[in-house]
């Protein structure tokens, strides 16, 4: 992807500035508050129940709503299921790995018992982020509320998503075309420490990496052995992988340090320690914990509150439009 110049980047800034502000202004923590009072206790009950039967539940709630945000904004797209005419988000080869939605599902039919046609599936999703965030030990936030469902959902689309191979100049374009800075951009990455990766994404790191280094070398010599017996060639257990820090279940600022170690699984995550526009960032958060929470709260209700349209829906079942 070629490099924004100086002559076309502000009026896409001034696109996203001027969609955030019409967006927020239609969202406020109180929407739900006289026609569905009792929808975040459904919501959190349900998130808990799930996370206690399958731990990996917190992660892949939190990679959803970034992956949803990502592409139209927060519009629930990423929920909707193929057809025979049309393969959506999360059929596109990124998504692929994304699971759990059954419990955007259980919650949703939960509410639409207790409040039907209310609730937006892309508020749901919201909500399930702070969540598991805020369950994990990591910080909570009155999400906005008010979001609609989007009606449209393309696996091209997925393209636009930030890869974990990036270098940081393309990790801050991407997220520059979002409206997010990059201090946003080091704080969201922060996510990672309830994250998982399989071997598929970060095995090129460890053998074979260039004509002058077998390994990458911004790797932790102990670190690459340790992934290398995890991701054996050939490795026949395609659910081998990597917890992306040492305290996997546990939301907290592990990750970074984990970075200054040189033990960040994707090459994406690793950089943000290489260049100097987001070093002193991770340096900041590995040190202070607090700091990490409430920027990491500043960023998620940035991402969160920014959509691409305002003509959605309240989708009755989360996987197909109305």
């Amino acid at each position: 992807m070629a490099p924004l110049s100086a002559e076309n980047i502000f009026p896409i800034i001034f696109l996203l500035l001027t969609t955030f502000s019409v967006s927020k202004a239609e969202l406020h923590a109180h929407y739900y508050d006289q026609i569905c009072p009792q929808f975040e206790k459904i919501i959190s009950e349900t998130v808990l129940k799930a996370s206690k039967h399958d731990p990996k539940v917190p992660a892949r709630i939190l990679r959803m709503f970034f992956h949803d945000c990502f592409i139209r904004g927060c519009d629930a797209s990423i929920l909707m299921d193929s057809t025979a005419i049309n393969q959506a988000e999360k059929d596109g080869p990124p998504n692929i790995s994304v699971r759990s939605f059954y419990v955007i599902d259980e919650a949703k039919a939960k509410l639409e018992l207790a409040c039907p046609r209310t609730v937006s599936c892309a508020d749901i999703i919201s909500i399930s982020a702070r969540d598991v965030v805020a369950m994990s030990g990591g910080p909570y936030w009155n999400v906005l509320k008010g979001r609609k469902d989007g009606r449209v959902s393309k696996a091209s689309d997925t393209t636009n998503l930030p890869a974990p191979t990036f270098n940081v100049s393309q990790l801050i374009q991407s997220f520059a075309k979002r409206g997010l800075t990059v201090k946003d951009l080091v704080t969201l990455s922060g996510g990672h420490t309830l994250g998982f990766s399989h071997c598929s994404s970060f095995e090129a790191r460890l053998r074979n990496f260039s004509s002058l280094h077998d390994t990458d070398p911004s790797m932790n010599a102990e670190f690459v052995l340790d992934l290398r017996k995890k991701c054996p060639k050939p490795n026949h257990n395609h659910n081998a992988g990597q917890f992306l820090d040492s305290t996997a279940s546990v939301f907290d600022n592990d990750y970074y340090k984990q970075l200054l170690a040189g033990k960040g699984v994707f090459s994406s995550d690793q950089s943000l320690v290489g260049d100097h526009r987001t070093k002193s960032f991770v340096e900041a958060f590995a040190k202070d914990q607090g700091l990490f929470f409430k920027e990491f709260t500043a960023s998620m209700l940035k991402l969160g509150n920014l959509r691409g349209s305002t003509n959605g829906e309240v989708r009755l079942n989360c996987r197909m439009t109305n």
